[in-house]
């Protein structure tokens, strides 16, 4: 009889080659540069229709050690959907850029759906939240999980972004037995932002937002 073997819970991620998150690893780097509002460069040749040429952008991320590469195209002067689904078939052409896993980068989940539609392997969608309330924040779930991604949950709700560290350990806490128990996802699966606040600006009442950051992701 064979012996069974026990697969532990960890984030396994994948381009063309996989990626495993384990906890002793110490950070993991995420390339963004393919992001408009993180490189002018990129964000130059994505609104000149330059995809091809913008590759070299993704291209030198990987070269300088990127795990996974993040790709937004929230532009005013770009359709969005048709970016992200140029750019990221280009990127799947491309063995040398597509060996990483991808991180499907947007504020307009219609472009995040557009990219996942494209990627292969096991991506990370960045973000859904709970802003919009609990059965938007489910069909979005559910549409990424259809996918095989894996998500990043802003602490975001109907009241507004969380910026205390009750706030923040509260509405994680919410979505994660949303997504684990109703929408049926893994929770290694699941990777929170629990946002962090502008410190040192010398206003009084913000005086605590770093430890109330650190706090809350312990």
């Amino acid at each position: 009889m064979s012996e069974q073997v026990h697969i532990q819970p960890y984030l396994r991620l994948s381009g063309l080659e996989p990626l495993v998150i384990r906890p002793e690893m110490n950070f993991v780097n995420i390339g963004e540069r393919t992001n408009v509002t993180g490189s002018k460069k990129f964000a130059r040749l994505i609104r000149e229709n330059k995809f091809e040429e913008a590759l070299s952008v993704a291209r030198q991320q990987v070269e300088s050690g990127a795990q996974v590469i993040d790709i937004n195209m929230d532009d005013a002067l770009l359709d969005g959907v048709q970016a992200m689904t140029n750019f990221i078939n280009l990127v799947q052409s491309e063995p040398d850029i597509a060996k990483i896993p991808i991180m499907v980068d947007s504020s307009k989940f219609e472009i995040i759906e557009a990219g996942l539609k494209c990627v292969q392997g096991k991506c990370i969608v960045n973000s859904i939240s709970m802003k919009e309330g609990e059965a938007k924040f489910i069909e979005q779930a559910i549409i990424c999980q259809s996918y095989g991604a894996a998500v990043i949950v802003m602490a975001f709700d109907e009241v507004g972004q969380a910026d205390t560290e009750d706030r923040k350990v509260e509405i994680c806490h919410r979505a994660y037995k949303i997504l684990t128990e109703q929408v049926g996802f893994d929770g290694q699966d699941i990777i929170f932002d629990p946002n962090i606040f502008a410190v040192a600006t010398g206003l009084e009442e913000h005086n605590n937002y770093g430890n109330d950051f650190i706090n809350a992701t312990r």
